[in-house]
């Protein structure tokens, strides 16, 4: 694990390596256990970026078992593609989010989300403000304004999803709405106390109008159809999909008794 620490400085800004010690192998701390098991989530805006980074963990597992006089066993029990965008779907999606605004909030959930930003800490307010191209020091609980496309922040690298692989097979396009307070950190207590808030309730509809808005879109608008189809082949043609998931991998289901 020392070894792919020291990978951090050798891999691109937008790559990640997390891990966590599944079994340490026992709990005597005076002498070197026989085994352990680690598990680690590899992470890279594009595949081929993952796959590389993935291959040179694998190596730093190998390189310290030989170094050790020990064998190593690297088994892939997940992989999830990029998400690959669609010019076409993406501009067509955005018109239906300014053609049909902001979700309506009200002051009470306003007034909501101003009490869950009293939990945060405003380091976390301010970089979701820029991540989205808004001035840190901007006052507002909730973002009620459609953002500009492409957002003038660059790329929002978002969390991993097996959507990416759909979209490496059909042309696909994501929408992303308010559902909760700006500066909300991912996979904490407040995001799960919003999830069944009003704030969410009115964001989930108001994305889920813009999704059947655009779907509808395509259905009537045959040249639509055409460019984003043309556009995602000519994508795969410039780097063709590779599965993460190695072809011998099969799912972590454990037989009934």
């Amino acid at each position: 694990n020392i070894g792919v620490n020291y990978l951090r400085e050798h891999m691109l800004p937008s790559s990640r390596i997390h891990y966590a010690y599944q079994d340490a192998g026992g709990a005597a701390p005076n002498v070197v256990q026989s085994r352990t098991v680690i598990r680690y989530t590899v992470r890279a805006a594009e595949l081929d970026d993952m796959l590389a980074l993935a291959q040179r963990v694998r190596r730093v597992a190998e390189g310290a078992a030989l170094m050790t006089e020990t064998t190593v066993t690297c088994q892939v029990v997940s992989g999830m593609a990029n998400l690959l965008g669609n010019p076409p779907l993406e501009a067509a999606m955005q018109a239906n989010l300014e053609r049909l605004g902001p979700p309506p909030f009200d002051e009470s959930d306003r007034a909501f989300a101003r009490d869950m930003q009293a939990t945060f800490n405003p380091e976390d307010i301010a970089a979701a403000l820029r991540q989205v191209g808004l001035p840190a020091d901007t006052d507002r609980p909730l973002c009620d304004a459609i953002l500009p496309y492409p957002s003038p922040a660059g790329p929002i690298l978002l969390g991993s999803t097996d959507v990416g692989d759909v979209s490496w097979v059909v042309p696909t396009v994501q929408a992303l709405g308010a559902t909760c307070a700006i500066g909300t950190t991912l996979h904490s207590w407040q995001m799960t106390a919003q999830g069944k808030s009003s704030v969410a309730h009115k964001g989930m509809v108001h994305v889920a109008k813009v999704m059947a808005a655009t779907a509808t879109d395509i259905l009537s608008d045959p040249a639509l159809l055409d460019r984003a189809k043309r556009d995602h082949a000519d994508r795969l043609r410039r780097q063709p999909y590779v599965s993460p998931m190695p072809p011998d991998t099969h799912p972590p289901i454990q037989a009934r008794p």
